[in-house]
């Protein structure tokens, strides 16, 4: 894979309202992302930039330099309510390049000081760099961490992600934060069909994410919208052309039909009871909000 492209980019915005999930905010530091997950819903994003959803995506990274300090403006406003706000949904937060940047790590580090709570979504190792932060966040107004893993198995995971960390170091870098007081668990995602939905794939991830102290584990089936479609379509063309017809029966639109999707959540429930992995609720809106309030005042803020 040739070496990505990075852009510096200033943002006008960092929080941005969504629509149809079951967040209200959001906020990515980067777009485009070198994990190369054949998969991603976020390639099609790219072409809202004259770019294609394949090389282009994990080959141009765009970082929003000045991203922390739009955010310090926008958590400053009068109009904040703390709501929470997920943080990696259109790109990973802690791709190798945060390394150099560390956006990631000064925008948890804003939403601290403001008592903001926060979500984030990602594969990368590198997050437990923050655990100090982390930690502070899920002590004062919130914290969930969702690690997403797709399969255990090796040969798998170097077709489907090859840009990734391996799925075993995921779940380490999940446990070092679990025993630290964060609230973080595994996100099955996507589960693939004819390649990561077989009970036997399905199992061994639920078994180790309750051998390493998940908090939770939930699984989204697939989706495919313009843009990824035609990637990932051309990806099983290319390494598993049996599954495409398959692949275009179970597919007419998006989304795979729901009795598809309530087998699959019904299977990795009855692995989630056999293995005793019960689902740690996150802290209620109301406990969120009053303790951001008090780390607000010892922080001094005008928010």
């Amino acid at each position: 894979m040739p070496a990505a492209h990075y852009e510096e980019v200033t943002a006008r915005s960092a929080i941005n309202r969504v629509s149809g999930m079951p967040f209200k905010w959001s906020l990515n530091p980067y777009q485009g992302c070198v994990h190369d997950c054949h998969y991603c819903y976020a390639r099609r994003y790219h072409a809202f930039k004259d770019l294609n959803a394949g090389q282009d995506f994990s080959g141009v990274i765009f970082v929003k330099t000045n991203i922390a300090r739009v955010l310090r403006e926008e958590l400053r406003r009068p109009t904040w309510t703390r709501e929470e706000v997920a943080i990696g949904t259109a790109t990973d937060p802690y791709q190798p390049i945060e390394g150099r940047y560390r956006l990631t790590r000064a925008c948890l580090e804003a939403f601290a000081d403001h008592g903001s709570p926060v979500s984030l979504v990602s594969k990368g190792t590198l997050i437990v760099r923050d655990l100090d932060l982390l930690a502070r966040l899920a002590a004062g107004p919130g914290c969930t961490v969702v690690f997403s893993i797709t399969t255990l198995d090796r040969d798998l995971w170097l077709k489907l992600e090859p840009g990734t960390p391996p799925p075993d170091k995921r779940l380490w870098a999940m446990q070092r934060l679990v025993e630290a007081g964060v609230r973080a668990g595994v996100l099955i995602a996507p589960v693939l069909p004819g390649l990561t939905d077989g009970p036997r794939q399905l199992e061994a991830v639920v078994r180790a994410a309750a051998g390493h102290q998940a908090q939770f584990l939930g699984a989204r089936i697939l989706y495919l919208q313009p843009g990824t479609r035609e990637h990932f379509l051309g990806f099983l063309q290319a390494e598993y052309p049996g599954l495409l017809a398959e692949y275009r029966r179970l597919f007419p639109g998006a989304y795979t039909p729901k009795p598809f999707q309530d087998e699959i959540r019904s299977t990795v429930a009855e692995f989630k009871k056999q293995y005793r992995l019960v689902d740690r609720p996150a802290p209620a809106p109301q406990v969120i909000h009053q303790l951001s309030l008090v780390g607000v005042e010892r922080q001094g803020s005008a928010c």
